[in-house]
């Protein structure tokens, strides 16, 4: 994987920067317009969010280079982009003044959604529903998983109760209870 880019740079050799990444998901948008034009002229179900039509419709167009693994993969990291574009920007350049590859910055981009969804009910869905940019796209398993994981564990912290035993008959910090 290339070293995380800043917003304006190109990354080095055949590699693209992350600016052309999130141009992707803007692409995809269009695609999913067009498959639903498609649709509703031939009185089909019309699709709301990118499906394996749309991904099937871009490769047939010849758009080749958008495929639905990496879509998927890198949509959190649109999601952050999408809803604060500044600390989006930040963590970037952070990653990028530290020689750290995409992974690692890919990685970095949930803590930030899980915080936005903690300030908004927890509800990543809600979240990505209500936003024009993103109501196209599913939120990602795992980012739903870390937001109902730390909405547990706040619940747990604000109750004073633990999921984990930590009492004196729980045998110990760390031991789930049954």
């Amino acid at each position: 994987p290339f070293i995380a880019t800043e917003p304006g740079e190109v990354a080095r050799g055949k590699k693209n920067g992350l600016d052309y990444l999130f141009h992707l998901y803007e692409q995809c948008r269009e695609f999913l317009v067009q498959v639903q034009n498609i649709a509703k002229e031939k009185g089909e179900k019309c699709p709301t969010k990118v499906t394996n039509q749309v991904f099937r419709f871009a490769k047939k167009a010849g758009a080749s280079y958008i495929n639905k693994p990496k879509m998927r993969h890198y949509v959190h990291c649109y999601a952050l982009h999408c809803l604060d574009e500044e600390g989006s920007n930040a963590l970037r350049r952070a990653y990028k003044e530290r020689g750290e590859n995409v992974g690692a910055w890919r990685q970095a981009c949930y803590k930030p959604l899980v915080t936005i969804a903690a300030r908004q009910g927890w509800d990543i869905d809600a979240i990505f529903n209500s936003h024009p940019r993103l109501s196209i796209w599913y939120v990602p398993t795992k980012l739903r998983q870390l937001c109902h994981a730390e909405r547990s564990a706040a619940v747990a912290v604000a109750t004073g109760s633990t999921a984990v035993g930590g009492g004196n008959d729980a045998g110990g910090v760390g031991h789930l209870l049954f």
